[in-house]
């Protein structure tokens, strides 16, 4: 009876330690998992860690925001990567299975436009763009915008997007398009942040969004305004850090519960200078300004 209950006191202490677990060389392994806008500075800070603290691996995966989320609900990650706020119902359903989701932001990112090299436009309205990817929006072709863009044969515009369990499909879709409109159909929907980046890169049509960080030499990003009378501005870490840029965001991780032990200090160093650091290096913008050497 003594063996039973001490073998079920074991139990319940791993089923309390959630799904972190122990590789082979007996490292505490931390699951982390979710935004893609967040995926590469997730993996920076995972690498840098190694050498912060060897007996911590941090275990990073993709997906989407979406993805995350679930698996937090699920019990099968301890912190979730969004780049969206968690939405009320799943807020529910992870009460339901017993987590309390607990909120961090982890640092702010433009949510770039982007073109091909080749189009010549250099500024969008919110209005604008919402008449582009909106359902009810009328604007088809680059001529609608009296532009004409060279190599874009019949000047239909070609919509890039994200799927929708992206955080970042789920931004734009409140921050541009509004409240109660929803995408038109016929987008090309890419899995990953820099899918959306290589696809407009490659095609003189198409117009894409995407996390700031994924922007390359290939591509142009318009600046943005609120309205007709806005400053138009563009997309940087520094107007992400002032919120000058329209359509800015913060970017969260969530925990299953306040966190405790590894989980705890990982978050406090991602927080810390060395953590913001990396992330600013990484084209986002911190949560608030250190000094980076």
């Amino acid at each position: 009876m003594i063996k039973r209950l001490v073998l079920w006191g074991v139990v319940l202490v791993f089923a309390a330690c959630g799904p972190r677990s122990a590789d082979r060389g007996g490292r505490t392994v931390i699951q982390n998992k979710g935004s893609d806008t967040l995926v590469n500075v997730a993996q920076a800070w995972a690498e840098k860690y190694k050498e912060i603290d060897p007996s911590v691996a941090v275990a990073v995966t993709g997906g989407g925001s979406g993805t995350g989320i679930s698996a937090l609900i699920n019990g099968t990650v301890d912190i979730a990567n969004a780049s969206r706020k968690m939405k009320e119902k799943e807020m529910e359903m992870a009460r339901g299975n017993g987590v309390e989701p607990v909120e961090w932001v982890v640092g702010y990112d433009a949510l770039a436009v982007y073109l091909h090299p080749s189009n010549p436009t250099s500024s969008f309205e919110l209005s604008q763009l919402a008449d582009i990817y909106a359902e009810d929006g009328s604007t088809e072709n680059w001529s609608d915008l009296e532009v004409e863009i060279e190599g874009c044969k019949g000047g239909e515009i070609v919509r890039v997007s994200r799927q929708n369990n992206s955080g970042t499909y789920v931004y734009f879709k409140e921050a541009v398009l509004g409240k109660g409109r929803d995408y038109k159909l016929g987008s090309l929907d890419m899995h990953g942040s820099k899918d959306v980046v290589d696809l407009v890169e490659k095609t003189p049509c198409a117009i894409g969004f995407s996390g700031l960080a994924y922007a390359t030499d290939h591509v142009k990003m318009p600046c943005i305004s609120e309205s007709q009378d806005g400053d138009c501005v563009e997309p940087s870490s520094q107007s992400a850090i002032d919120r000058t840029y329209p359509i800015a965001r913060p970017l969260f991780m969530y925990t299953a519960g306040q966190p405790e032990g590894a989980i705890k200090v990982y978050l406090e160093w991602i927080l810390s200078s060395r953590g913001q650091c990396i992330l600013q290096d990484k084209g986002y913008a911190p949560i608030r300004e250190f000094e980076c050497s």
